[in-house]
């Protein structure tokens, strides 16, 4: 490892947010380990093959100024709000350490007298509830875990913006879902600007050297940045076939809940479309499964 770098986002919009993400983790030289640190303002963000009509009210929270943003990562659906603190740790594939870049969380923490623990795939805990949730991407030179911190979301407005599906009601019970996460200012005097600092100094305290600091502004002008952002912002991404599906069939499995949704021509009745959706931390099944379909051009 050659050095460690701190990105802190000056602004709110969740999709140069994002696009600076994907930039870093693209082109980010080896031996680098980075921690970027952003916020959203109104945001429900859903997995890369998750359908999100069924993640969440869209017409709603268009109506209503929200923003729906699709990240390259697996995993269900997130709501951003100025109240939570999001997270990015970029290294190359000898740096990349999933316990190591927890540990700067659960370091952090220590700063208000919290201690977090590491629950299941994917969560962070403290006090027994769920304050972050984190998913994965493996690029071909860096791989990106990400996550964001619960700190004083307003939980009224992701219950708006959010749908709760059946199963997690039928598997959890109506407030077992309520109660698994926690707001961490319901536990300590943590906001998400007074974190920022204990962050960046845990970071430098686990990975033992001092940080240097990246000029976000200068990464958000960068042409590659911007394209990004034209890309994610498009309607194609975003709701791709989901809204011409005529049917849906939903089923839950160990790895996660899934999706088929499958369009019918008009005239023959023919399924002539098939697409997955899953909140799984796995992205490649899901891909090679609507790959699949879509070389086969697959009639019923």
């Amino acid at each position: 490892m050659k050095r460690i770098q701190v990105v802190v986002s000056n602004q709110y919009n969740p999709y140069l947010n994002l696009a600076v993400e994907t930039w870093l983790t693209d082109h980010q030289e080896e031996g680098v380990v980075t921690m970027y640190l952003w916020k959203n303002e109104r945001t429900v963000v859903i997995g890369l093959n998750q359908n999100p009509f069924s993640e969440c009210d869209v017409k709603r929270l268009n109506e209503e100024g929200g923003h729906l943003m699709r990240r390259r990562t697996g995993g269900g659906a997130v709501y951003h709000d100025l109240g939570n603190l999001n997270f990015s740790f970029i290294a190359d594939k000898q740096d990349y350490d999933v316990r190591k870049q927890q540990s700067v969380i659960q370091k952090a923490l220590q700063h208000y007298g919290l201690e977090a623990e590491i629950s299941g795939r994917n969560d962070l805990t403290c006090q027994g509830r769920k304050f972050s949730g984190n998913a994965f991407f493996n690029g071909t030179v860096n791989n990106l875990h990400h996550g964001t911190i619960l700190i004083k979301t307003d939980s009224a407005m992701m219950q708006r913006y959010l749908t709760v599906t059946p199963q997690k009601l039928q598997k959890h019970g109506v407030q077992s879902v309520r109660s698994r996460v926690v707001n961490l200012s319901e536990l300590a005097d943590v906001s998400s600007e007074n974190i920022v600092e204990p962050l960046i100094e845990a970071f430098e305290s686990v990975y033992g050297m001092k940080a240097e600091q990246v000029d976000f502004k200068a990464l958000a002008k960068l042409p590659e940045v911007q394209a990004t952002v034209a890309h994610i912002t498009s309607h194609e991404y975003l709701y791709a076939k989901w809204e011409h599906f005529k049917a849906i069939k939903k089923g839950q499995f160990p790895w996660g809940n899934v999706e088929v949704g499958y369009e019918v021509d008009a005239e023959t009745q023919a399924i002539k479309n098939i697409v997955i959706a899953t909140d799984s931390l796995n992205t490649e099944i899901t891909q090679i499964c609507n790959d699949i379909f879509g070389l086969l051009d697959l009639k019923i």
